[in-house]
């Protein structure tokens, strides 16, 4: 038998997702979150008295810039802070500079500085404000315990003072208790209060710190859960305006759901940290809370029972409502969920 086309057949491109089989256990748990930078970072400049009547930054003068990362200091890596003052004083009384190595904008600087001897502190100084560690309280978003590991906040970790992305050199996440809530009010965000001590019970580590939040190894599930068994996770295209469920702690250790409304979603194909608009509708969160809170972040949002995303944001003119994230760029933070150049989706 033999068979013949005539012309051609039109094919018409179409983007597909490959959805794989993906389940993760919901959090909601308030955790606390210890992190220490992979060097140090500056965070001022100071002024040094090197006479009655003059001071000085050496720092300043030397060109170096908040934000910077200090990752060595002549040619060693730089792991602990307490070293600086140190090498300072042993620079200075030998006259010599000492070299630090920089990141600055995903680069890679060395400049010289000059120790002075401050006449007030009797050290010598570099005029520097320095920082190497952040704490505070979020919240988890998910488990995966196939694949071990886990994703909090829902947003990037950045230091108080120069608003730089923190460099995420070790840390870890630890239960947390709620102790009380700073409610929201128009113009000012609320806050959870809450208490992490060095005895709290470690849940994991922490690897990374992306714009979508904070990610790392996890052996087991972590108490209080509302659930127990993973859910399936939802993909940007699949989230509706409509109704959902957050999970989050207001007291204590428990976490509970709360009802609120997605009102927008937005179209992306590739990762943006404001995926959809949510407000909150529960009367019971809003007596509490005022609506999203500091601390609340992280907090996962269910819609028709799967994970949908996580709480990231509130509208400070309105704390009733706020920003979240999709769950898939999470996921895709955490390793466990890979887009390729052509849209498609697949499990690493």
């Amino acid at each position: 038998m033999k068979l013949k086309l005539f012309g051609k057949i039109p094919l018409k491109t179409v983007k597909v997702s490959v959805v794989p089989d993906l389940k993760v256990i919901p959090g909601g748990q308030t955790i606390g979150v210890k992190l220490k930078s992979s060097g140090v970072l500056v965070v001022g400049h100071h002024l040094v008295a090197v006479a009655e009547d003059k001071k000085i930054s050496p720092g300043e003068d030397a060109k170096i810039q908040l934000g910077d990362l200090i990752v060595k200091i002549n040619g060693k890596p730089l792991k602990d802070i307490s070293k600086v003052a140190e090498l300072a004083a042993e620079a200075g009384e030998n006259k010599k500079p000492l070299t630090l190595t920089l990141r600055r904008n995903n680069e890679t600087i060395d400049l010289q500085i000059q120790p002075v001897y401050d006449i007030v502190d009797k050290a010598y100084r570099l005029g520097l404000y320095i920082r190497d560690s952040a704490a505070g309280v979020g919240t988890l978003t998910f488990y995966a315990p196939d694949q071990g590991v886990y994703g909090a906040l829902g947003h990037v970790i950045t230091d108080m003072d120069t608003q730089t992305p923190i460099a995420v050199g070790s840390g870890e996440i630890v239960h947390s208790n709620v102790t009380s809530i700073s409610k929201s009010q128009n113009g000012e965000p609320g806050e959870k209060r809450a208490q992490f001590s060095k005895e709290s019970k470690v849940l994991g580590n922490i690897e990374k710190n992306t714009p979508f939040g904070i990610f790392g190894k996890m052996d087991a599930l972590p108490d209080h859960g509302l659930m127990k068994e993973p859910i399936p996770v939802a993909f940007a295209e699949e989230v509706k305006e409509g109704p959902a469920q957050i999970y989050t702690v207001l007291n204590g250790q428990k976490v509970e759901k709360f009802d609120i409304e997605v009102i927008h979603v937005a179209k992306q194909d590739y990762p943006a940290t404001k995926g959809m608009v949510i407000k909150i509708t529960d009367q019971k969160l809003l007596e509490k809370t005022g609506g999203i809170v500091q601390g609340m972040s992280g907090s996962p949002i269910i819609q028709n029972g799967k994970m949908i995303g996580a709480v990231t944001h509130v509208f400070v003119n309105d704390p009733t409502s706020g920003y979240g994230c999709f769950i898939e760029w999470m996921l895709q933070d955490a390793g466990i969920m890979l887009r390729n150049t052509t849209g498609e989706l697949k499990a690493s």
